[in-house]
């Protein structure tokens, strides 16, 4: 059989279309961050100027560190988001190994159950989530947040990386078998750096869902002390809704922490959605 070559044009117009939405993406989040910045003449009248000598201002950031506990905020969602993100590798991985590597009676059913998640919203077991939590003492918890988001995103995971570990070679997973190397050591120091792209792609894809969500930190975790930046931003916003200083810098100070991650895991992100899908 005749090997088939990537086309470099189609790997080439992938990227430019990629790039592309990453701009449109990103530029309604710019405008947030110079507004924020500005006074609130300069907003209205000069909403995609850059901050200057007569429009700067910081005073929409002194408002919000003054009315909320945002570093604390902050603490609690990259708690959440990074233990998460963690778990859901971690076992996600695990799981994907499992089913690509080992012909088991069962194996198929097995992951049709684990991929079910995909297709079925966690949202939908909100009650039943709660009245576990309840019994479980966990409400007002980080551990609770934590808890529903490795779950519901687990399922994407598992989906994900299965079909990426089946690509690994067998003869490389073989040798190092003959190697004497456990299943183990096979699992995290052969395959897991093989499939880096696809680790990326879906911490990525977990990642954002988990920062941006105000569902569960709102009916598990609305406390003061668990509240996330997301819940506390909302909460903030909804007390200065005409002040936009205020409303823009507590938007912008929500927004950061995610884009930096984004760009962090971006050039991972794009070889995992690329990998294998352009020939």
């Amino acid at each position: 059989m005749n090997k088939v070559k990537h086309n470099p044009l189609n790997i080439l117009a992938v990227h430019a279309i990629l790039v592309i939405y990453t701009v449109i993406a990103l530029f309604p989040v710019v405008v947030i961050i110079l507004n924020s910045f500005k006074t609130r003449k300069a907003i209205f009248r000069e909403p995609l100027a850059l901050p200057n000598a007569d429009s700067f201002s910081l005073a929409g950031y002194e408002t919000v560190l003054k009315q909320g506990d945002y570093f604390g905020y902050f603490q609690n969602s990259m708690i959440v988001t990074v233990v998460s993100l963690f778990f859901i590798l971690l076992f996600g991985a695990m799981a994907a190994f499992a089913l690509s590597e080992y012909r088991f009676k069962g194996n198929t059913l097995m992951g049709l159950y684990l991929a079910i998640g995909i297709m079925i919203p966690i949202r939908l077991g909100t009650v039943s989530i709660l009245q576990i939590m309840v019994a479980s003492g966990l409400v007002n918890t980080l551990t609770a947040l934590i808890l529903v988001y490795t779950a519901s995103g687990l399922p994407l995971a598992i989906f994900i990386l299965s079909e990426f570990m089946r690509q690994v070679s067998a003869d490389l997973k073989d040798a190092g078998r003959i190697d004497g190397l456990s299943e183990y050591r096979i699992f995290f120091f052969l395959v897991l750096p093989l499939v880096r792209p696809a680790l990326a792609t879906v911490a990525v894809f977990n990642m954002i869902p988990i920062w941006n969500d105000l569902w569960f930190p709102l009916i598990l975790a609305s406390g003061e002390e668990t509240k996330t930046l997301t819940l506390g931003s909302q909460v903030f916003i909804g007390q200065f809704v005409t002040d936009w200083n205020a409303v823009l810098s507590g938007l912008s100070m929500a927004i950061l922490p995610v884009m930096l991650l984004y760009i962090i895991f971006s050039k991972q992100l794009i070889r995992g959605i690329t990998s294998g899908a352009v020939k």
